[in-house]
């Protein structure tokens, strides 16, 4: 097991009931916006959110000499949780985070209280496979699931095919650029706002390069994620997604289908972030999954 230091803020009263927050793939903790944490602890919840491994102010680690893989980043999610003394919280998670969510639902339901997974895809669906197909334009196939818009493929290739940011106004600059397609069309994207949160997120990371480690560890072990487990879910289930998700239109659904139960909530305008505008919606969504 790596030595890994974990980077986490708690929010509320140590009575309160717990919510752990996992972002998603190379992201940081922060990326929680402050206003809805705030309103999760003023309808009485103890919320946690941190950096995962190679991102933020959490502890980087060299994967050639010491690689990992998702399953790993998984179990750090036990380890933060044992860090704050819960022995189950109710687990919220954003894309990647999710996924980590519904997996832990499946190997660990006593330490789930409820999910709720927005903007995520479902577990052992193949994401990361149907992700690298459209962005190097080979066909799907039959019965995969939905591909990311056309807007998002454009971009991401773009990026691929780009030289590296020189210097630090540059790489921000591509970073609300990315921010830009990932909010989607339909809400105004607030550059000022994206400017304020990428300079934060750029220097308050010790190696902002390392969350590419994330990709690493996917393909360390693309079978990651078990298939067809995802009717073994049991504990209640909120899934989220926006009318104007980019990166996974339509996965939501398929998550709620799969797990018994399940509650699919549709967000009107919301892409694949969480701007302002649904701030409210969203944490009263989650007041309401959580309580009792």
């Amino acid at each position: 097991m790596q030595n890994v230091n974990f980077w986490s803020e708690e929010f509320g009263a140590e009575t309160d009931t717990p919510i752990l927050l996992i972002m998603g793939s190379m992201s940081q903790g922060i990326l929680w916006p402050d206003e809805f944490v705030g309103r999760l602890t003023a309808g009485g919840r103890r919320v946690i959110r941190y950096d995962h491994r190679d991102t933020g102010m959490s502890g980087t680690v060299d994967f050639a000499a010491e690689p990992y893989t998702w399953d790993d980043i998984k179990n750090d999610v036990y380890r933060v949780m044992d860090a704050h003394g819960l022995e189950s919280a109710h687990l919220v998670g954003h894309s990647a985070g999710g996924l980590l969510g519904q997996l832990i639902a499946v190997e660990r339901p006593e330490r789930v209280r409820s999910l709720t997974v927005i903007a995520s895809s479902p577990l052992g669906g193949g994401e990361g496979q149907v992700l690298m197909r459209a962005l190097t334009g080979q066909p799907q196939p039959e019965g995969s699931l939905p591909e990311p818009t056309p807007e998002f493929v454009a971009f991401y290739r773009a990026l691929m095919a780009a030289p590296p940011p020189e210097d630090r106004r540059a790489r921000i600059d591509g970073m609300i650029a990315e921010q830009r397609v990932l909010h989607g069309t339909g809400l105004p994207f607030d550059e000022d706002a994206a400017r304020r949160l990428q300079e934060r997120i750029y220097d308050r990371a010790r190696d902002l390069s390392a969350a590419a480690n994330h990709r690493m560890a996917a393909m360390a072990d693309p079978d990651f994620e078990p298939v067809g487990v995802l009717d073994q879910v049991k504990v209640p289930t909120l899934v989220i997604e926006g009318s104007h998700e980019p990166v996974k239109p339509g996965h939501g659904a398929i998550i709620a289908e799969r797990i018994p139960g399940a509650r699919l909530m549709i967000v009107a305008g919301m892409g694949h972030t969480l701007p302002p505008e649904v701030h409210e919606e969203l944490a009263a969504a989650v007041l309401a999954h959580t309580a009792g």
